[in-house]
């Protein structure tokens, strides 16, 4: 999961803006529909969890058998529950990471799925996987990355390691067919993930956009190929914490290292291209291969309770999506103790989200929020009206105590949901003031909990 960290320099490819009549820029249906789905989960299942020595980097010229593969348990259904219980809406496949080994059937090369044991070799991973979320009405996704493959002696950022020109147009056959074959016969899907962005036809690339408009149109692109509309981009880390402030639109020279939070990760209230951000973390802290992967003896490496609040709120509730890594185990499960996390922390959310202590909504600067009696205010959730565009640019937060207004907090970016923590006092109101925007500020939902 951490090959981005080796990027040396993967330009995040941003869509095509859409301008409204305000001027400002606007997000497509499908990034608007994104951001409303708020968590996803994010499953990891490969050769490394059977043959825990493997490295797919440090063992170059050694690649474990297809026939260790055999997760003779496995049970897409109890994934897709286990993302649910968590209150994901949608949930993506790592249907190839970098060892090259593929979870279908492919007919690009032999190590994959139909050269294993499991179902004699007759299974088809995302074919189960596609069907259990139609199954429980969660959104589809699959992990597409072409820029590491151990099996095909390639690194980031999706290049043979040999140099040689043959080699690598015979590397952009395979990469061409395994995607065409993703995207054209599993169904529409709703996010595809580049995890270390898309290498250009100029650099030895493949012509990417024009296969993803041919087949996904509407699909997110996670770190997507310049050009194409439904791009989102990476907040920088993998520990679950989006910077703030955090905008939704950014502009042509975002980049990232995946080593170094440098200079554009917070996007730009300027910016040309709707491209929001997606903040991935693995549920297991510090464990097998970044926590993306199952190995036997972790359980205490499973995040807390609280951690994933933390990260709750500083992932959804600084405008960007929440996508959390849940590892597949030899068997083909969830492991128990990592279901009984998820299945907490969901509860918690709708615990803590479900039932506000008041709510309103409108246009204009001022947005007042009165309670019959004081009392304690955890929560203030702000939402902007994105499908306008993202129009707020300073916001103060005022709490009502003995009748007089005092100033909580001060903030910038809003977006699509932000969720402000208040640490003191009891109150009897909540009163948010636009300091500055752009165009009159279009507020969904102002609510207290």
């Amino acid at each position: 999961m951490k090959i981005i960290r080796f990027l040396l320099l993967t330009l995040i490819g941003l869509p095509f803006f859409i301008q409204g009549q305000s001027g400002l820029i606007l997000p497509t249906q499908s990034q608007t529909e994104w951001a409303d789905a708020e968590i996803g989960a994010l499953f990891h299942l490969d050769v490394q969890v059977f043959e825990p020595d493997y490295e797919w980097r440090k063992t170059r010229d050694y690649q474990p058998d297809p026939s260790v593969f055999n997760p003779d348990k496995l049970d897409t259904d109890q994934w897709i529950r286990s993302a649910k219980a968590a209150g994901a809406t949608y949930a993506v496949l790592v249907a190839k990471h970098c060892s090259g080994f593929s979870l279908w059937p492919t007919k690009a090369h032999e190590y994959s799925v139909k050269n294993s044991p499991w179902k004699n070799g007759q299974g088809d991973i995302v074919k189960d996987f596609i069907a259990s979320c139609k199954k429980y009405d969660v959104k589809p996704g699959l992990y597409a990355s072409a820029s590491a493959n151990a099996y095909f002696h390639v690194d980031n950022p999706g290049l043979v390691l040999s140099g040689d020109p043959e080699e690598q147009k015979r590397y952009n056959e395979v990469v061409k067919t395994q995607l065409t074959e993703l995207w054209s016969e599993y169904g529409d899907l709703f996010e595809i993930w580049f995890d270390g962005g898309v290498l250009p036809p100029e650099k030895g690339g493949i012509e990417m956009l024009s296969l993803v408009e041919k087949y996904q149109p509407d699909a997110i692109a996670f770190q997507g190929p310049f050009g194409f509309e439904n791009n989102i981009r990476w907040v920088g880390n993998e520990e679950g914490v989006a910077p703030y402030p955090c905008w939704a639109t950014a502009d042509s020279t975002t980049t990232a290292t995946g080593m170094v939070q440098i200079k554009g990760l917070n996007g730009d209230p300027s910016g040309k291209y709707w491209c929001p951000g997606e903040a991935d973390f693995a549920l297991r802290k510090h464990a097998f291969q970044g926590g993306w992967f199952w190995h036997e003896g972790e359980e205490d490496r499973i995040r807390t309770l609280d951690d994933l609040m933390e990260r709750y709120v500083q992932t959804v509730g600084r405008n960007t999506n929440m996508l959390l890594g849940i590892v597949i185990d030899d068997q083909g499960l969830v492991p128990e103790a990592d279901m009984k996390r998820l299945e907490e922390f969901g509860g918690e959310v709708q615990k803590q989200f479900s039932k506000p202590l008041g709510q309103t909504t409108g246009t204009g600067n001022l947005y007042e929020i009165d309670f019959e009696k004081s009392q304690k205010v955890k929560h203030v959730i702000i939402q902007e009206d994105i499908s306008k565009g993202e129009r707020v640019r300073e916001y103060k937060l005022y709490g009502k105590e003995d009748g007089e207004w005092e100033l909580v907090n001060t903030g910038s970016s809003i977006g699509h949901k932000r969720i402000e923590v208040l640490n003191k006092g009891n109150y009897s109101g909540i009163k948010l003031e636009v300091v500055r925007s752009e165009g009159n500020p279009i507020i969904r939902k102002l609510e207290c909990y």
